[in-house]
Order: C-alpha cells, then sequence, then structure tokens
C-alpha cells in the first residue's frame, strides 16, 4: 500500500481502520483483526467511548512482538469539552493511558468548536463556549 512520508521521515497509511461506533465488546476483536491483516493506521477518538478497549487490543498485539508500535500511525482527538488550554494535556494523557500508549502519532482537535468543559453533548447555546473563550 502506498503511505505519505513526510520530511521528518514519518510515514501515514491513507486507509486506516476507524473505530467510530465500533460496538463495545466488538472493537478490540476489529482493531486485533486489522492489524494483524496488514492495517497500519488505526483512527481513534476519546468521544467514541472506546479507547480502553482498543487499547487491550493494543497491548495484546505489540506485547506478541509480531507487530511494533512504531510501524503503526494512530490518531486520536480532542474533544469538544476540552479546548481550554489548561483541559488539553489531561485530556491526551487520558487518552494515552486509555490506548496503553506512550505517544500518538497525530493528535487533532475533533470539531473545530468548543463545549463548556463539562457538556459533553449539547443542548443549546449556552452549552459552547465562545471563540474569545476558547480561541483555536
Amino acid at each position: 500500500m502506498k503511505s505519505l512520508k513526510f520530511k521528518n521521515g514519518d510515514e501515514l497509511f491513507p486507509i486506516g481502520l476507524g473505530t467510530w461506533k465500533s460496538k463495545p465488546g466488538e472493537v478490540k476483536n476489529a482493531v486485533i483483526s486489522a492489524l494483524e491483516s496488514g492495517y497500519k493506521h488505526i483512527d481513534c477518538a476519546a468521544i467514541y467511548g472506546n479507547e480502553k478497549e482498543i487499547g487491550e487490543a493494543f497491548n495484546e498485539v505489540f506485547s506478541k512482538g509480531e507487530i511494533k508500535r512504531e510501524d503503526v500511525w494512530i490518531t486520536s482527538k480532542l474533544w469538544n469539552n476540552a479546548h481550554l488550554p489548561k483541559d488539553v494535556e489531561p485530556a491526551m494523557k487520558q487518552t494515552l493511558k486509555d490506548l496503553q500508549l506512550d505517544y500518538l502519532d497525530l493528535y487533532l482537535i475533533h470539531w473545530p468548536i468548543a463545549f463548556k468543559p463539562d457538556v459533553q453533548s449539547p443542548e443549546g447555546p449556552e452549552d459552547y463556549l465562545t471563540p474569545q473563550e476558547a480561541p483555536i
């Protein structure tokens, strides 16, 4: 499979396994099967609610030694309620803990809108932060 090579030597495989809407109890096996079948890119996000189970899959696969962590591109995403500067690092650390990883290859802002820190899913305008409160 062709890959995208960056100037710093990183390599991204454009086709990967997305884990959105993966069912609990099934996503671990899906990730293991994908990696063992040759996938080299796994896309995750905290809001998907399945990063702990994906972390179990990573731990199982990487501990066997046949597939190395450094050979897989792993992306995750910052959820919209953690856009304030003080919330970004704790959110990323939680993702790393859940995924049982030391690093991510790419950490994205899931959507370029910010919710108040205690809001998972907004119900009205009062649940959002303004661009002045949480500038991108």
